[in-house]
């Protein structure tokens, strides 16, 4: 059985970059997409506008970051801290 542990996926990342790039770029997108639907369900007002924000940041940081070309590493830790946020976003709306 193999284990899995976050040091094999960002290995698995850095060397497969350009596989994955589009395949993260689409995740990223849907799941962030889902975030911010959650959250305007709510309704509007300030904590809705500050997770919005937080959520948008995110997915289109890691977007920037893909495009400008930045170290494969710090482009996997930003696409863990952008699903993870995100995911987060949506457990806390729907509860």
């Amino acid at each position: 059985m193999k284990t899995l542990s976050i040091k094999k996926l960002q290995d698995e990342f850095v060397h497969d970059y350009y596989m994955y790039i589009p395949l993260s770029i689409i995740i990223n997108s849907c799941i962030g997409s889902i975030a911010a639907m959650t959250i305007l369900a709510q309704g509007t007002g300030l904590i809705t506008g500050i997770e919005l924000t937080l959520c948008v940041a995110l997915c289109m940081g890691y977007n920037a970051a893909l495009l400008a070309g930045t170290n494969r590493k710090f482009a996997f830790w930003l696409l863990v801290v952008s699903l993870v946020v995100n995911m987060l976003l949506i457990l806390i709306t729907l509860l």
